[in-house]
């Protein structure tokens, strides 16, 4: 495929957006989960959900610790580049999803948020266990 500017601009907001879906997935979930547990909802105990979940968030720990970026946001600004745009031109729709997405914090913080967050979730596992692999 050519690299159509306005293409290219549209791919990295989509991706923008499909990457503020899988944080709010991922954030989002372990309170479900939890709270699920105890009010006896079945759902939170799906197994293809809850290895999902798991795994995308033991991913994320583990490219902090490996200091890598995302391999979203490396895709995002890939394509922002062959956009021609030279880091956010901010429109509307990148402007608020990159003001929830990226902080500017030192990179230990990162290591240590994921890190916990991914020991929450693997706790979440026991606290909560899955039932067997097939849905209920």
């Amino acid at each position: 495929m050519h690299s159509n500017p306005a293409w290219a601009a549209l791919l990295a907001d989509a991706l923008l957006a499909l990457h503020l879906s899988l944080v709010v997935f991922v954030m989002g979930l372990l309170p479900l989960v939890l709270l699920g547990g105890a009010r006896g909802w079945r759902w939170v105990r799906h197994f293809g959900l809850r290895a999902t979940h798991m795994a995308l968030t033991v991913f994320i720990a583990a490219q902090a610790w490996l200091g890598q970026l995302c391999p979203l946001t490396v895709w995002e600004q890939e394509l922002r580049h062959l956009a021609g745009q030279g880091g956010y031109t901010e429109s509307f729709i990148e402007h608020w999803l990159a003001r929830l997405l990226y902080w500017d914090l030192p990179w230990w913080m990162f290591v240590a948020a994921y890190t916990g967050f991914a020991a929450l979730v693997v706790g979440a596992w026991w606290w909560v266990r899955p039932s067997g692999r097939r849905a209920d």
